[in-house]
């Protein structure tokens, strides 16, 4: 198992990738920690008035600005996530928007890849929605 060096005040979770297994690249093959889990529901990409952002990238930024604003209220951060699942109602859409995509992530998570899973649905409850996301984090328990 390839564990991520601990850095002394670093309380992230640990990524986890079997010995052989190539590196992920954007996400982690899968993570561990002790702590108290914050769980999300299932987000979509509208802001407090359920006003949803026109287009794919700018619903997933706000899907990623609800999910720090979730993981404060539960005093985490996104260096605290663990999991992330998508529902996308386009693959193809996906796809073509992976390198915008990336860099909205980066911007508003950081460098913090939890395992992630992408789900190709045929429709959300929100018909406006494009995706949605739910996100599991752990606050590490204090040492």
């Amino acid at each position: 198992m390839d564990l991520r060096k601990p850095v002394p005040g670093d309380d992230r979770p640990t990524t986890l990738n079997p010995v052989g297994w190539p590196r992920p690249k954007g996400y982690a093959n899968g993570m561990m920690g002790r702590g108290t889990v914050v769980v999300t529901g299932g987000l979509v990409g509208w802001d407090a008035e359920e006003r949803f952002a026109d287009g794919f990238i700018a619903q997933a930024r706000q899907i990623f600005e609800n999910i720090v604003a979730i993981l404060a209220a539960g005093g985490a951060g996104p260096e605290h996530l663990i999991r992330l699942t998508w529902y996308v109602v386009d693959l193809d859409e996906y796809r073509i928007c992976l390198p915008a995509l990336g860099a909205a992530y980066r911007e508003t998570l950081g460098r913090n890849f939890p395992a992630m899973a992408v789900v190709g649905v045929s429709g959300l409850v929100e018909r406006a929605a494009r995706l949605e996301i739910e996100a599991t984090a752990l606050i590490p328990d204090p040492t």
